[in-house]
């Protein structure tokens, strides 16, 4: 449900949050936007990755040594992009690939784009790797996602507050109508996703191999990494995704 990416990291907060308060009213048989949780809890089965670039969100939150090898390495990689501000621009883990840009979805196109704007090499984004799942965290996700069977799911990152529900024309069964009900509770802006960015994300492999609903939630507005004072409108805003995404 989640791939929170190095400058990105305000989406990891988000889903702990709202993980949270699920509990608290569970607990306390409760309502959470209207909604009775216990009686959710017993008809949807609800799985939260909140974090899978642990050590990008470590670069770029200053937890790192400074005299580390990570950080050393990261800010060498950093040296042959200058137009990149390190280590606030970094979004990808920390060997230099875009996690986001790994998944068997069109990878091939997605590394012809990327290439062709100078990301041939890691980065501090943009970077696909030497192939298609070749981080042990793209990985990862990807065999969690086959061991489950996933009715729909939501990535979330940051910024723009809009929300991509298709995968070139693979739109599954209800994806536009759930999209414009994400859209209501939100005030986020249903769109397509801009053709250099639209190939080898997880959302755009798990619409293209399941045929099932995905959506990328971008929250917020600004440059990343936004600040935490935005973190109180930004739950506002996605907390009826969260609940109607378990409801569908």
């Amino acid at each position: 449900m989640q791939l929170s990416i190095g400058n990105e990291w305000i989406t990891a907060p988000l889903l702990m949050k709202f993980l949270e308060e699920l509990c608290f009213s569970y607990v306390n048989n409760s309502t959470l936007y209207d909604t009775n949780i216990s009686d959710l809890f017993n008809e949807v089965t609800l799985y939260i990755v909140p974090m899978i670039n642990l050590d990008g969100v470590d670069l770029v939150t200053e937890n790192l040594s400074k005299n580390s090898n990570a950080y050393l390495n990261a800010r060498n990689i950093s040296s042959y992009f200058p137009d990149i501000p390190f280590p606030e621009g970094w979004k990808a883990n920390i060997t230099g690939v875009d996690l986001n840009l790994q998944f068997p979805a069109g990878w091939q196109e997605a590394k012809k784009i990327k290439y062709s704007l100078g990301f041939n090499r890691p980065a501090p984004r943009d970077f696909v790797g030497f192939g298609p799942l070749t981080t042990p965290e793209a990985r990862a996700v990807y065999q969690f996602t086959l061991m489950h069977n996933f009715k729909l799911i939501l990535t979330y990152h940051s910024q723009g507050k809009v929300i991509f529900w298709q995968y070139q024309n693979y739109t599954p069964k209800n994806s536009i109508q759930i999209a414009n009900k994400f859209s209501e509770v939100s005030g986020y802006e249903v769109a397509d996703v801009p053709y250099n960015s639209s190939f080898a994300g997880y959302k755009d492999w798990f619409i293209y191999y399941y045929r099932r609903p995905g959506f990328t939630i971008e929250v917020g507005s600004g440059e990343n990494p936004l600040p935490i004072s935005q973190f109180d409108e930004i739950y506002k805003d996605n907390l009826g995704i969260l609940i109607l995404g378990m409801q569908q």
